[in-house]
Order: C-alpha cells, then sequence, then structure tokens
C-alpha cells in the first residue's frame, strides 16, 4: 500500500464535494501553478495592465499583492468595466515585481486610492484602439464606436463587431496619448460600484492556490533557521552534531549576522537544510548555539514600559499648537488627566513567511509570498551581488501581511541559501520564528491632560506621544517619532478645542520595528477616544454628543496654521481635505444603526469611537455583554465607513469585518521581552481573537459618496480598541488606560 503525505489543507484540495457527499480523492502532489505564468499569446497590449489575445479574451494583470483584500478582483473590475468586457472571457494574471508597473508596495491602504484613475485610463485605452479599428473598418469615426458587452457598435446603424475580430488590426495602431481617452462616466459604471464575487474565493476555499508556504520545485531544499534571541546578536559557537546525525538534514550554514540599521536584510543565525520540513525543523531544535551579548541584551519590557510613561508626563517637542495650552489648562474649572500604554504587537499572519528561490549564473528567481515585490527584487539582487534586471519574483499569494510581509527578509534568506547549495531553496518560518523574529508594532505611551469650563465644554488639550519610532529600522539616529508616523492619528486630531498643545518625545529601541495594519493610529485613535469618552463622563454627557462637540462644525482643518507638519497620507489636501463633516456623518449613521439613544431603555452597554485614517473615514459602535464570571462577549459590532468611491460594497463590508477584528486582537495581544528576548513563541501564549471574543453579528454600512477613494483594508481597525474599552466601561464602570485589556472583568 503506498501512503501518501498530505497536509489539511492539501487533503481538502484534493476532495470534490457535492451534496454533502464526498465523490471522490485523488492523491496526488500539489504542481506548481503560479497566475503570473499565462500560456496566452496576447495580441493587442496597449499598457502593462491590459491585453487582449486573438480570440478577444481579456487578460488583466494585477500589479498589486492579494492577501485576503480582494485587489485582485477590483483591478479586474476597473478595467473590464472600462472595456465593458463579457465577465466570463476575463481572466487575471499576477505581476511580477517590475518596476514598470510603478509602485507595487501593497500597504497604506493605496491600491484602489493611487490606481483607480490610471487603471481606468489603461482599459479605455484598450476600448479606443478598439474602437479605431472598428471604424477604420466600417469607414466611420471612431467617436461614434462604443464598446459593449465584448463588442464594438457603431451607435448611428447599430453594427457590432467581437472584439476578437479587431485584435489584429487595432494591434497595428498607435496607442493613443493619454490626453485623448476619456475613461467612462459614473454614471455607465457596469462592474465598479457593484457587488462582484472574488475571483479567487473558490481556488481559495477548495484549496486550488499557490501561497508561499506551497511552493514546490524540482530537487528543492527546505530551509528553517535559528535566528538570533537578542536582535543583532551573532553565534559564538554552534554544535550541530545531533542536527546532521538527524534523517534528512542536508546541510548546516552559519548566515552572515545583521547590524544596525536593521532595514530589511535578514538576521543571520543558523540555517539547517534538509529534504523535508519535519527533519529541518528537528534539525534547528538540535542545534547548540551559544550566542554573543550586546546592549539590547538587557531589555525589559517591564522596565522600558515605565520609562515610557515617564517620559509621556514630561514636557516634549512641540509638534502642533492652536492657543495657549498652559493658560487653557491652568484656567480650566476642571481638569482631568490619563496616562496610556500600548505593548508591542505582532503581525501574526496566519501564513508566516516563506519564500523559495532558485539561483542559476544568469537568473535568480524568488516565489513568495510578498507585499512589496520590488523591494524583495532590491534586497535579493544587493544580498547576492547581481543586477537587479537578474532577479525574478514571483508574487503567490499571501495568507495575511498586514504589515510584516512588506518587509522581505525571508526572500533575501532563500535566495542567499540557494546560491550556497547549489539549489532551490525553500526557507519556511514557524510560527514561533514569526512570532519572536519579526518587524514588531512598536510599543507606546501617552500622556493627556484636558481642562474643562463650568459647562463642561473642553477648553484645553495637552498630548504627549512617546514610541520608539519606525524609522529605527532605517537610521541608527532615528530617536523620536516621525512626521509620517505623527500624521496617523495624531497631528490630524480633530477636535474644534480652542487651545491644542500636541508634543512628542524621545524614546530608545531594542527590537525591529515594522509596520502593522493602520500603524500609529492604532494607539494614538485608543488613547484618544477613550479619553474623549471619560471627558463626557466626567461632564455628564452623553459620550456620542460630546464627541460631535468635541470634534466641532462641519469644517476642512488647515494644520499648517497651527505650525503641524502634515503630508496626509502623501495625498493632496485639496483633494482629499480633513473634512468633518463626513466624520460627524459616520458617527450618526452608526449610532442610529446601534441605537444608540435606547441602550439605556434596553439595558445595552455600547462604546463609540469615530477616526479618520488613510483619508476614510470610520465609526464604530461595539456592544457587549459580561457573564457572572466577568467573562465579556461582543453580541454585535457597527460599523459605518465613508470611504469616498467603492469598487466592490460586498468587499468593503469585508475589510471592516476583518479591521474590526484585528482591532480586537490589537486590544488583547501583547509581547514582552526578558533580557533582549521575545517571551511569545505561539497562539497559546500571544493572544490574538478567538471566536469567543470575536463579534458575533456585524452591522456595516458604506456611505455612498462620489468623492475620491479613500483606503479602506486599514481604516476599520483603530476605531475598534478604544470603543470595545467604552463598552466595558459602560457595562463595569472601569476605565482601561494600559492595553492589553482583561478577558474577564469584574464589575467595579
Amino acid at each position: 500500500m503506498n501512503q501518501t503525505n498530505l497536509s489539511r489543507r492539501q487533503f481538502i484540495k484534493q476532495v470534490s464535494v457535492g451534496s454533502g457527499l464526498t465523490l471522490g480523492i485523488t492523491l496526488a502532489p500539489k504542481s506548481l501553478a503560479l497566475a503570473n505564468e499565462p500560456a496566452l499569446q496576447e495580441q493587442l497590449a496597449p499598457n502593462v495592465f491590459v491585453a487582449i489575445d486573438s480570440k478577444g479574451d481579456l487578460v488583466v494583470t494585477c500589479h498589486r499583492s492579494e492577501m485576503g483584500q480582494q485587489i485582485r478582483t477590483a483591478i479586474t473590475q476597473i478595467i473590464a468595466d472600462e472595456l465593458d468586457a463579457d465577465w466570463q472571457r476575463v481572466s487575471t494574471v499576477q505581476a511580477p515585481g517590475d518596476e514598470q508597473y510603478g509602485d507595487q508596495n501593497t500597504d497604506g491602504s493605496r491600491s484602489i486610492r493611487r490606481n483607480l484613475e490610471r487603471l481606468q485610463v489603461a482599459g479605455a485605452t484598450a476600448a479606443l484602439m478598439l474602437c479605431q479599428a472598428a471604424a477604420k473598418g466600417w469607414g466611420v469615426t471612431a467617436q461614434s464606436c462604443y464598446c459593449e458587452q465584448h463588442q464594438v457598435v457603431h451607435k448611428p446603424s447599430g453594427k457590432k463587431v467581437d472584439f476578437g475580430e479587431l485584435v489584429a488590426v487595432a494591434a497595428t495602431l498607435p496607442v493613443p496619448d493619454e490626453k485623448l481617452v476619456k475613461p467612462k462616466a459614473r454614471e455607465k459604471w457596469r462592474y465598479v460600484g457593484k457587488n462582484i464575487r472574488s475571483i479567487d474565493m473558490q481556488n481559495v476555499v477548495s484549496g486550488n492556490t499557490v501561497f508561499g508556504q506551497d511552493i514546490e520545485l524540482e530537487d528543492m531544499l527546505i530551509a528553517v533557521i535559528q535566528r538570533p534571541p537578542v536582535m543583532f546578536t551573532k553565534p559564538v559557537t554552534v554544535d550541530d552534531k545531533k542536527t546532521r546525525k538527524i534523517k534528512g538534514v542536508v546541510d548546516v550554514i552559519t548566515l552572515k549576522s545583521a547590524s544596525a540599521p536593521a532595514n530589511f536584510a535578514p538576521l543571520g543565525g543558523v540555517a539547517v537544510l534538509a529534504n523535508n520540513t519535519w527533519a529541518a525543523m528537528q534539525g534547528v531544535d538540535a542545534l547548540n548555539i551559544t550566542w554573543s551579548e550586546n546592549e539590547h541584551s538587557a531589555y525589559q519590557s517591564t522596565a522600558e514600559k515605565q520609562q515610557l510613561i515617564d517620559t509621556a508626563k514630561q514636557a516634549g517637542e512641540v509638534v502642533r499648537k492652536r492657543g495657549d495650552g498652559a493658560a487653557g489648562l491652568t484656567q480650566a474649572d476642571k481638569r482631568l488627566s490619563a496616562t496610556y500604554y500600548a505593548p508591542l504587537l505582532a503581525q501574526a499572519p496566519m501564513e508566516p513567511p516563506a519564500a523559495a528561490a532558485r539561483v542559476t549564473a544568469e537568473r535568480v528567481e524568488v516565489w513568495t509570498s510578498t507585499q512589496n515585490p520590488q523591494a524583495a527584487q532590491d534586497l535579493v539582487a544587493q544580498t547576492l551581488g547581481v543586477p537587479k534586471e537578474q532577479v525574478v519574483i514571483h508574487v503567490t499569494l499571501l495568507g495575511g501581511g498586514f504589515g510584516r510581509k512588506s518587509k522581505p527578509d525571508f526572500a533575501a534568506e532563500a535566495a542567499l541559501l540557494a546560491k550556497q547549495t547549489g539549489k532551490p531553496v525553500k526557507v519556511i518560518w514557524r510560527r514561533e520564528d514569526d512570532i519572536q523574529h519579526g518587524f514588531y508594532h512598536t510599543v507606546s505611551a501617552q500622556h493627556i491632560e484636558a481642562g474643562l469650563d463650568d459647562k463642561g465644554n473642553t477648553v484645553a488639550w495637552h498630548h504627549n506621544t512617546v514610541f520608539p519610532t519606525i524609522s529605527t529600522t532605517f537610521s541608527t539616529e532615528a530617536e523620536s517619532p516621525s512626521a509620517g508616523e505623527l500624521r496617523l492619528g495624531f497631528i490630524d486630531n480633530p477636535f474644534d478645542i480652542p487651545h491644542i498643545q500636541l508634543e512628542k518625545g524621545k524614546a530608545k529601541n531594542h527590537v525591529r520595528i515594522g509596520w502593522l495594519r493602520s500603524v500609529a493610529n492604532v494607539y494614538h485613535a485608543y488613547a484618544i477616544h477613550t479619553f474623549a469618552d471619560e471627558l463626557a463622563h466626567a461632564a455628564g454627557q452623553d459620550s456620542k454628543q460630546y464627541l460631535q462637540q468635541l470634534i466641532g462644525k462641519p469644517r476642512h482643518i488647515d494644520l499648517a496654521q497651527e505650525g503641524a507638519e502634515y503630508d496626509n497620507y502623501g495625498d493632496p489636501l485639496d483633494v482629499y481635505p480633513i473634512d468633518t463633516a463626513r466624520l460627524l456623518r459616520v458617527i450618526d449613521n452608526v449610532t442610529a444603526a446601534a441605537r444608540w439613544d435606547q441602550r439605556h431603555d434596553e439595558k445595552r452597554f455600547l462604546g463609540l469611537a469615530a477616526h479618520r485614517s488613510f483619508l476614510s473615514y470610520v465609526a464604530t459602535v461595539v456592544e457587549v455583554t459580561i457573564d457572572k464570571d466577568g467573562q465579556w462577549r461582543i453580541p454585535h459590532t457597527y460599523v459605518c465607513i465613508d470611504a469616498g468611491t467603492v469598487v466592490n460594497p460586498e468587499h468593503v463590508k469585508a475589510q471592516c469585518e476583518g479591521g474590526s477584528i484585528f482591532g480586537l486582537s490589537c486590544a488583547i495581544g501583547q509581547i514582552t521581552a526578558e533580557n533582549g528576548q521575545i517571551q511569545q513563541t505561539n497562539f497559546h501564549n500571544y493572544q490574538v481573537a478567538r471566536i469567543q471574543q470575536a463579534p458575533a453579528a456585524f452591522d456595516i454600512q458604506i456611505i455612498d459618496s462620489q468623492a475620491a477613494p479613500g483606503g479602506v483594508g486599514e481604516p476599520p481597525t483603530p476605531p475598534f480598541a478604544p470603543a470595545l474599552a467604552n463598552a466595558l466601561f459602560a457595562a463595569t464602570g472601569q476605565r482601561f488606560h494600559e492595553l492589553p485589556l482583561p478577558l474577564t472583568i469584574k464589575p467595579a
């Protein structure tokens, strides 16, 4: 009897299910079939995003990474819409890392807002060329023709011709200047703004997709690496005798150690290469390594916490000022203050990082689940000392990213080991590797003081934020928050308070710091919106009404008048102003959906928060219940988002649900360190949202808007934790200034 070893997902992939019965099982090995290796003969290709083959079928190239946000579907919708293509005759391929596509870094919730117009132009260009080809054959003007359901139609005569019959002629025409290309009017959109099913969903749920961990190459070795337990330490002695005796182990290689600044370079360590994953894992566990010590070896997260809090309570560098903050506090009838702390966090994507590489004298190929293929291309070329043009990065689907996979250190590890061994190598990061050796969401402390007048109005607001900056990843000189981090929910505080003073403080760093979904918005929104709720309670006023009072009248905020450095997420303020009317509107909508005004009569405990991030506006209401043992549950969460123009509403709703649950994980998780070493190793001691904590139901509203598209993937995350904390206060009377939130709370 032959035995075939399958993972659980491989098993599911091989099972066809119908009417609840298993119809058949084929125990076949998974083959490598990547989307960016199509067997298509492209005929009409006016740009890098659009190709129409000789049969007239449309092939869309997606240049952004797919990690569950459904960007492949959205990009396909945009281009297919401009061509009015038959959806059944459209396919999508994944672009490799290449600067010809422009920015490919899939982070910052920029995929639609930075690409909608250029993708519309790309599709409209192909549509115009098809119309020109048809017009040439009919002897009419191209302006009298238009595309409709995969045909070009001559409006006066009603003549029609399929795209396939026009490709040969269209391919000979010069590509028109972009100034002559006019994308469709909004009222003529067929696919954009509609609920189109994900083009990847069927393959994902049936296991017929390729993620980074799935890559299989002929004669490939598996590598697992024991990395330095403390940042930038080095192996002093390596005893690999037991490792080399393990069946399947092929080699043990000591890698070059990293040094400051970290950049995206591999950390180093000792790699065990084997002909199967289990042997590689056993081999790493059998290594006996002694490590050097350095300044980070004394790092204690508990001591750092107190240092950050102490710094936050001291005067910092002023980064925004309105009125006289000190005088406003002194003259207030009542003063409140609170100090907030948020720990290190790990992105913890369900698929840990992985990359496979094959290196020859002429070509380096890497298959990996990366958010940033061009950065991977640059880093691999730099690591191997080869021209960038020789490096090809094949982008697989990502089993989650959340910012971790925008740092391509794992791709460089695979390429380096493939070069050293002369064989294809796949580097696998175990869950423990990812949690203990990643790029962490930084720890932070914030101190806020506010002054209230005799009517309960907030008249002064003083806020100091302190955290080790992401900039330390790229510079040894960095020691205080960058302008790019301060723009994330701090500088752009929307409150209309007479006296505001915002400051930043300095902090040292002892781990690699990187981006995590919504970045600094996470801790800034938590502090600001839990404190706003506290102010409402102190004033004896309704939290929703008080929050809207803090925001003030509808207006566009000009931060330059208050000495603030603000780049608005890199987008122009005339297109994306800080518009408090939109923030007020999502608050009204979400509280109406949650029956906010009836909550006391219905004996329901609700918390509210609203936040602008990545140029979108999100308001969240969380409802909690607490059982007799003090364990809280979330029976319902309400979210309203104004993201401007929306390509696929159903996918925006999914992002609101997923982003909220990620926000919950941010509220209950923490990374700690002792003697420079991360203490958490897996999900048994790194808390993420489980079913019992996740909301039982969601109510998602999307504001119908013709404004420019904002971000979607990240904006739902920041308001969730403060809304939850405010709901827990409503239920227990207890305030939570520090994260993580406890999972059980006894009423006060």
